[in-house]
């Protein structure tokens, strides 16, 4: 019963024009949960699996997001910031509204799975495509 709750909160809370186009990566939702002591907030946890020299496109949230490589390297840049590599163990922190230039695996022959903890008003949108 707790996968279906947490495929239909992804549903919910992904909009259709966000994954619009064949994801490159894997993202499952490992939690999505309104916060009791802040109201009209919630926390979501996701685990992002990119296979060797895959990435993301480039994006915005509308809430806070903190990124934590769980395995392999990933190339990281937010809009203004220059490209860092970080490794398995290290993380970063994305204000609400940052522009995501640039997530990738940083390998070509590996697969890099990265945790990010988001902080939204529940009908905030996760994730929003830049446009180009």
């Amino acid at each position: 019963m707790k996968a279906v709750h947490l495929l239909a909160a992804l549903a919910l809370t992904l909009s259709a024009s966000a994954f619009a186009h064949d994801p490159s990566e894997k993202i499952t939702v490992l939690q999505d949960e309104l916060l009791q002591n802040v109201p009209g907030k919630k926390a979501m946890m996701i685990e992002v699996d990119y296979k060797p020299g895959q990435s993301s496109i480039a994006h915005k949230h509308q809430g806070t997001a903190m990124a934590y490589v769980l395995s392999g390297e990933i190339i990281s840049q937010v809009k203004g910031q220059k490209a860092i590599t970080y490794k398995a163990g290290q993380y970063w922190y994305e204000p609400a509204g940052s522009e995501h230039l640039l997530s990738k695996n940083a390998s070509e022959t590996k697969p890099a799975k990265l945790l990010v903890f988001m902080v939204l008003s529940p009908d905030e949108k996760v994730l929003i495509p830049l446009e180009h």
